[in-house]
């Protein structure tokens, strides 16, 4: 038997409708989000490519149900989730994680790297403070910061605040982690350490949708990549062998080579 997809994202639309400049000014629709459909197997990491503003980081809001839809349906192993309340999803909330793309603002200024984590597991999880303590220095060991249990987010470099927000997310064993541009920021070093980081320590079996604007990033580390533009998506590449053919995407791949795009934009 094939097995239940992690994430079921059916004919998804979002539209958010704007005020105008003024009070008697006319209101205007902004369609952030037109008619996408893709699915997340157990196991398996999915990019969600574009420069900003193509709706990437909408559709990752949407499957974790931090914005709702205007049309369509999500499923997360499953079980409908876009037309639960969010008191129905809350008891199913710690399997499905959210990685931040500015760790410092999301980390609290007065907490160390090692009572992050503790909150997440006594709060979250309903572990006991003893056996979070345990876990948490666990984690943190494995991601390489052992040795900074007692750092306080401004003591942290961008690096080490990330794995922060990492370990978080994979002390609770979640089924599926969203990172939204995890690596922004960071020089490229930094960044190839974070991505290999989130990859090699997601939870056996996990999903895991990775919204970021670098195609190398998504090529290395991804098994597939939807290419998203004005709100649609424009191409899916499975890799390693999937090479771009719409012009957008191999801009994305080659910003300096020559392309027609304007073909990009005739949906």
């Amino acid at each position: 038997m094939p097995e239940t997809p992690i994430v079921e994202f059916s004919s998804v639309s979002k539209t958010f409708v704007l005020p105008g400049a003024w009070p008697w000014s006319a209101k205007r629709e902004v369609h952030a989000v037109r008619d996408v459909s893709f699915e997340v197997a157990p196991g398996e990491v999915v990019a969600l490519v574009g420069q900003s503003g193509s709706g990437k980081t909408t559709v990752a809001r949407c499957v974790l149900g931090l914005e709702s839809i205007s049309a369509g349906e999500i499923k997360l192993e499953g079980s409908r989730w876009d037309n639960l309340s969010e008191r129905e999803r809350r008891a199913r909330r710690l399997k499905y994680q959210y990685i931040p793309q500015d760790a410092l603002s999301a980390l609290d200024p007065q907490q160390t790297a090692l009572e992050a984590v503790v909150e997440s597991l006594t709060v979250l999880a309903g572990a006991s403070r003893e056996d979070a303590n345990k876990r948490g220095a666990e984690m943190l060991e494995s991601l390489g910061l052992g040795h900074r249990l007692g750092a306080l987010p401004r003591e942290m470099s961008g690096g080490e605040q990330r794995r922060v927000t990492l370990a978080r997310v994979f002390v609770l064993q979640p089924a599926l982690v969203v990172a939204d541009e995890p690596t922004s920021g960071l020089d490229p070093d930094r960044q190839e350490s974070v991505l290999e980081d989130l990859i090699t320590n997601l939870p056996e079996g996990a999903g895991c949708i990775l919204v970021t604007h670098d195609m190398a990033q998504a090529r290395a580390w991804c098994h597939r990549a939807l290419v998203m533009l004005e709100g649609k998506v424009v191409e899916e590449l499975r890799f390693p062998d999937g090479q771009p053919a719409h012009p957008y995407s191999r801009m994305l791949f080659d910003p300096w080579g020559e392309h027609d795009f304007a073909q990009s934009t005739a949906f």
